[in-house]
């Protein structure tokens, strides 16, 4: 199968490589001098890319994507699958849908972990049109373990939005590990507030969900005041209190409502 790959970056060069190794033909693009996966063609534009190509993945950065959308439209081949794979806004992405549906299948993928971690098997949503076809290509790109891909019932930007849902709790939450650790750290007890963290992560997930949004209302004036001797303490160590800081007035609005 001819699979264009548009951005042979950090997380293109990556799909790239699998796709070749899977044994599809691929042509990749990127302006930059970022190195050519094994297995893949170089092309000088992203119409040679493009051109015939059954599957396009871009794996450029968001700002970019309009654009290339625009440059890669006139040339893709009728009926192709043209999925998206970048940080794009819901917006953009339903714009894009719109725009690249008049010639192809559209989809939006989000992709849900850091690709230097997991490489090609990092777990994808994907939606509109074009989800069940990039779904189909890329879940035996895992071999023996098939590559996580859920298709949504709905429009491009539905699995962004669920993207930037999700990001709401795990970019938070890298946020306050890092300050909780770095706070530890500067109190000589890093060791500690490591465990207290992994501890509060083990267990049941759902319960500690419930725990937290009955409880964080019930008690937030008390936590409120909490969190400003927090923040007032990290002061003393000389740690940033972003966080600390973010979660006091989020505790003083919801002491009022």
């Amino acid at each position: 199968m001819r699979c264009a790959v548009i951005g042979l970056g950090e997380a293109g060069g990556v799909y790239a490589a699998a796709l070749a190794a899977a044994g599809h033909e691929v042509l990749g693009y990127d302006p930059g001098d970022t190195p050519t996966p094994a297995g893949v063609t170089r092309t000088a534009t992203p119409r040679e890319a493009v051109e015939q190509a059954a599957y396009v993945l871009v794996l450029t950065g968001a700002a970019a994507a309009p654009s290339v959308a625009e440059q890669c439209l006139p040339h893709l081949a009728p009926g192709a699958c043209y999925a998206d794979f970048t940080s794009a806004s819901p917006e953009v992405m339903e714009r894009l849908g719109r725009t690249v549906g008049e010639r192809a299948d559209f989809a939006d993928v989000a992709i849900l972990g850091p690709v230097p971690l997991h490489g090609h098997l990092v777990p994808l949503l994907a939606s509109g049109p074009g989800a069940e076809a990039i779904a189909r290509l890329v879940r035996p790109l895992g071999g023996s373990r098939e590559v996580s891909v859920e298709v949504l019932d709905g429009p491009p930007g539905a699995a962004m939005a669920r993207k930037l849902l999700r990001s709401v709790f795990m970019k938070g939450l890298a946020s306050v590990v890092c300050e909780a650790v770095v706070a530890g750290r500067a109190a000589g007890d890093e060791d500690w507030i490591r465990v207290e963290i992994a501890k509060q992560l083990a267990g049941d997930g759902q319960a500690v969900i419930d725990r937290f949004l009955t409880g964080t209302r019930t008690h937030a004036v008390r936590r409120a005041m909490e969190m400003r001797d927090t923040g007032a303490y990290l002061d003393v160590l000389g740690v940033p209190a972003e966080m600390t800081r973010a979660a006091e007035q989020t505790l003083r609005r919801l002491s009022t409502g």
